[in-house]
């Protein structure tokens, strides 16, 4: 069988289609809220096996084709979905609106002469040959006047296929884009309806009359990256780690008595501290770290459960690499539980009206982790179970993490975080990162570089 670092293998697209949805809908401009500001796009994929026996839960979709099936229920789903199925226009102000036009979303189908198991046990990042997963069709890519969405399934020679996902960020965020493909996967399996219909109330995150500035962002300052230490150009790795409840109890060690922690909390704390240590920056520079904090739940009534745009808020710490390289990780531990606290509901009235007032600016570009082990992503069923791996794609950039759940080889379930570096920084991390984890058996760190056994002992 082919390592992933070495494995080559050809990929047979057909064309992509619009897939606009399968009954009558408005035609209609839809206004995105004053936070639906982020105009980039993100990738997410999933890894699904073949449904075996004929007792199996699903087993009448064995022999039917998933994107046959996926396609019919993605055209079912945008009925529901409408927006989904349009072009956005920029306003006065740089305000978005959807065109609700029915044009459609992107849909590719293609075929891999590779088994599932090529990819690992389980699939990690990063996936070899990519971009064959993820159609770069062209004229695509633009965040005006392009499809909102694009879906690629790839079926695999051993019955198996991935399914990837395209998604422009402006319309949603992760929450947003499962439910979407919740909704498509309830569909594919036979159901009538969403069970969770969607709500559109972007009006609920527009900016106040007037507008008013209430709190700090000074992820919004316009400050550039001060990390001169990494440079693009650097010789870049891509790592993986997984944390399962033992590596997660041994960083917990590290919680002050007089605090509380979430895992979130003292895995980012951890890791900022080994990255920051790793980059060997002058003490005095400033590192900045930025948590992506799901708002839905802290307003008063919540968000509707329905709601699928954008609900994310962008909150940074910053401090001196001295004192997040010397201090005890109580240290970043503060800080990143102060970052999170931050975000409230007059904060996020505050961030919209900002963005109203200063013409939606982006944040800053600095290093960002988000978490989104709850989002759903490893529970999409189409029909043939929950994916071996589904998450996000990052395309080998050292500013952004994400933390995804996974099932490692032995069925423990963890936390699994790509990290990228320079070369010489990543051994510096893996080191110090180790040296954290020193009491463990075996002493051990995870790592995707060790499949299909993703366990590194070093």
């Amino acid at each position: 069988m082919a390592t992933k670092t070495s494995m080559v293998y050809n990929v047979t697209r057909q064309a992509a289609e619009l897939v606009p949805p399968a009954g009558p809908t408005p035609f209609e401009y839809k206004e995105l809220s004053d936070i639906d500001t982020l105009r980039f796009h993100v990738w997410v994929i999933q890894f699904y096996k073949k449904e075996e026996g004929d007792n199996a839960v699903g087993s009448i979709f064995r022999r039917r084709d998933p994107a046959k099936v996926i396609k019919e229920a993605v055209a079912k789903a945008l009925v529901w979905y409408y927006p989904l199925a349009g072009r956005l226009l920029e306003i006065s102000g740089r305000k978005l609106v959807v065109d609700c036009n029915r044009e459609g979303i992107l849909f590719v189908e293609a075929d891999a002469d590779v088994t599932l198991e090529d990819f690992g046990v389980p699939p990690l990042p990063p996936f070899p040959c990519l971009e064959q997963l993820i159609s770069n069709v062209p004229g695509s890519t633009a965040i005006l006047g392009t499809p909102l969405i694009l879906i690629q399934v790839t079926r695999l020679k051993c019955g198996g296929f991935i399914l990837s996902v395209r998604l422009n960020h402006a319309m949603s965020d992760a929450g947003g884009l499962v439910q979407f493909m919740h909704a498509v996967a309830e569909l594919a399996r036979g159901a009538d309806s969403p069970s969770v219909l969607p709500v559109w109330d972007r009006h609920l995150l527009n900016a106040r009359d007037p507008p008013r500035i209430t709190c700090d962002h000074p992820e919004y300052d316009g400050i550039p990256d001060t990390t001169r230490t990494i440079n693009p150009r650097d010789d870049i790795v891509h790592n993986s780690f997984f944390f399962g409840p033992t590596e997660i109890a041994a960083l917990k060690r590290f919680i002050p008595p007089h605090q509380k922690a979430s895992t979130f909390e003292i895995l980012t704390a951890c890791l900022w501290r080994c990255r920051t240590i790793s980059l060997q920056l002058d003490p005095e520079e400033t590192v900045r770290i930025m948590c992506m904090v799901n708002s839905r739940n802290i307003f008063n009534p919540p968000l509707p459960s329905g709601y699928y745009g954008n609900a994310i808020a962008y909150s940074g710490a910053s401090s001196s690499a001295g004192k997040i390289s010397k201090n005890p990780i109580g240290y970043a531990l503060d800080l990143i539980k102060k970052t999170k606290a931050k975000v409230t509901q007059e904060f996020m009235m505050s961030l919209a009206d900002l963005m109203v007032i200063k013409g939606r600016p982006r944040f800053n570009e600095t290093f960002v982790v988000s978490d989104i082990t709850r989002a759903g992503f490893d529970e999409l069923d189409y029909g043939w179970g929950p994916p071996v791996y589904g998450g996000n794609v990052i395309p080998g950039t050292y500013r952004i993490s994400v933390y995804v759940p996974l099932k490692n080889w032995k069925g423990e379930k963890g936390i699994f975080v790509p990290i990228c570096l320079p070369r010489k920084a990543m051994k510096i991390f893996v080191k110090e990162l180790n040296e954290l984890l020193r009491d463990l058996p075996e002493h051990r760190i995870a790592s995707s570089r060790s499949s299909p056994s993703i366990f590194s002992y070093l």
